[in-house]
């Protein structure tokens, strides 16, 4: 039970893994003067009422920010044409015994499964005082 458990943590924790090693996204923060407005991640941030008024002054006091977060774009795929020679005998094994693995086992025949042996009145060898080493 434990490691059912265990083996399924580990699997959703790597799913997630390369899920977010994958995943770009920017986060866009926008000041107003040195005072965080807005931080937003994947839209834009909302501005600030002092932005439509430095359109008229051209003054600007405001600054938006942006953090552009890359992930890993080269993902490194191996075709099948990519193995070597010990791979491909490796891979054709595989494939030809692992279905033998899910093959039910013939019926064993036990000849003697229904002998019932005579009930013992003397033990013999006692009685005879002959053992065999």
């Amino acid at each position: 039970m434990l490691k059912q458990v265990l083996h399924k943590g580990f699997s959703i924790a790597m799913a997630i893994l390369v899920l977010f090693s994958t995943v770009s996204f920017t986060v866009e923060s926008h000041f107003c003067g040195d005072t965080l407005v807005d931080v937003s991640i994947f839209s834009e941030a909302e501005k600030c009422a002092m932005e439509s008024m430095e359109i008229l002054q051209k003054k600007s006091c405001c600054k938006d920010k942006v953090n552009v977060i890359q992930g890993q774009d080269e993902l490194h795929v191996v075709s099948f044409e990519d193995l070597d020679l010990d791979q491909d005998q490796l891979w054709f094994t595989f494939t030809q015994s692992y279905p033998i693995l899910f093959e039910s086992l013939s019926k064993q025949i036990i000849p003697h499964k229904d002998y019932v042996p005579p009930n013992l009145i003397y033990d013999i060898q006692m009685l005879d005082e002959v053992f065999l080493i």
